[in-house]
């Protein structure tokens, strides 16, 4: 049994050495030292040799098994080394090279206009309030006063998914819904997508951007909507900005008015911007009809309110000197990177 131990040990170093990976000695382990390897095959002979002599063929067994070990640790240490050098090879580093280009995205002109509007509304005490884009009859018309045979309700104007049922051409039925659901003082923004059946052309797309501000308490009036858009119009146009109202009629306010505010190019010079006028349509507002208050279960004898609504494309097409809506919604990074 000793000579056996003695050869297989040799044989076991001599494979050993022979191992080019990790995992070539990992089976040479596992062939000579495992439960059923070499080592404990010839162990189990261990029965039939003479008691006295055990001791002795033990203690070869085991000398031989930790020299198996020892060449094992020994070549695994080797290989490693190996392997560490040709990695350091490959990924040699040239730190002459020029590096890779990060390329950095940029907010849409749209995302950074309606950015813009949150800051200037929160900072005043406005909360931002949200609202489904799919929207019934009831919300986008009903509620809010306009009569049934308002043009803006015919299908020419309106998509319309079933006849109770629509795409919501404004974001006013948030107003409505958060009416219906707070007391007040209300003092909110709603911002969205809208749609509208327009064709498509340099200043209309069926799809665009609103934002409407409502404000509802007790001794509301129209100074306080002519100062609240007044603060509007400096922060976003420029401070030396100035507005004017021009009377109008929307039937979900009354008075009602159509904002200018003069040219943020000229300052009011007049230029190719404004068509000469020095002014810019802005926005319609008014105060709150009573109608509307009753509707969404507000007394109009102890509340008002005064409301405001604006489109951030055209917002976003004023500010930036943007030509064409249609430029917005094409996705094009040429003209998406000069903003």
């Amino acid at each position: 049994m000793e000579s056996r131990l003695k050869a297989l040990e040799e044989k076991a170093k001599s494979e050993i050495k022979k191992a080019d990976s990790i995992k070539v000695l990992e089976k040479a382990r596992i062939h000579y030292l495992g439960k059923k390897g070499e080592l404990t095959k010839i162990l189990r002979g261990m029965g039939a040799i003479d008691a006295a002599e055990r001791p002795r063929v033990g203690r070869i067994a085991n000398t031989v098994r930790e020299n198996i070990e020892n060449e094992l640790d020994k070549a695994m240490d080797a290989i490693k080394g190996k392997e560490l050098e040709n990695r350091l090879q490959l990924e040699t580093i040239d730190v002459t090279m020029p590096g890779k280009e990060i390329k950095i995205g940029r907010r849409h002109p749209l995302t950074q206009t309606m950015d813009d509007l949150k800051d200037i509304f929160i900072s005043m005490g406005f909360e931002v309030a949200e609202g489904p884009e799919i929207e019934t009859v009831y919300y986008n018309f009903d509620a809010l006063n306009a009569p049934k045979n308002h043009p803006s309700r015919d299908m020419s104007d309106t998509f319309y998914i079933n006849e109770n049922v629509i795409l919501r051409t404004q974001t006013s039925p948030v107003q409505v819904r958060v009416m219906e659901k707070t007391k007040p003082p209300i003092r909110i923004v709603s911002l969205g997508r809208c749609f509208r059946n327009d064709t498509p052309d340099a200043t209309h797309s069926p799809m665009f951007y609103q934002i409407e501000g409502l404000v509802v308490d007790r001794g509301i009036t129209m100074g306080d909507l002519k100062g609240t858009l007044e603060v509007f119009a400096k922060h976003f146009f420029g401070p030396d900005t100035l507005i004017k109202f021009r009377p109008h009629n929307f039937p979900f306010t009354e008075p009602s008015a159509e904002v200018d505010a003069t040219c943020f190019k000229c300052g009011g010079k007049g230029c190719g911007v404004c068509k000469g006028s020095g002014w810019m349509e802005v926005l319609g507002s008014g105060m709150v009809h009573p109608n509307v208050l009753r509707n969404c279960g507000i007394d109009p004898e102890i509340y008002s309110g005064f409301a405001f609504g604006m489109g951030i494309d055209r917002l976003a097409m004023q500010k930036y000197g943007i030509d064409d809506i249609r430029l917005l919604f094409e996705n094009d990074m040429r003209f998406i990177d000069q903003f």
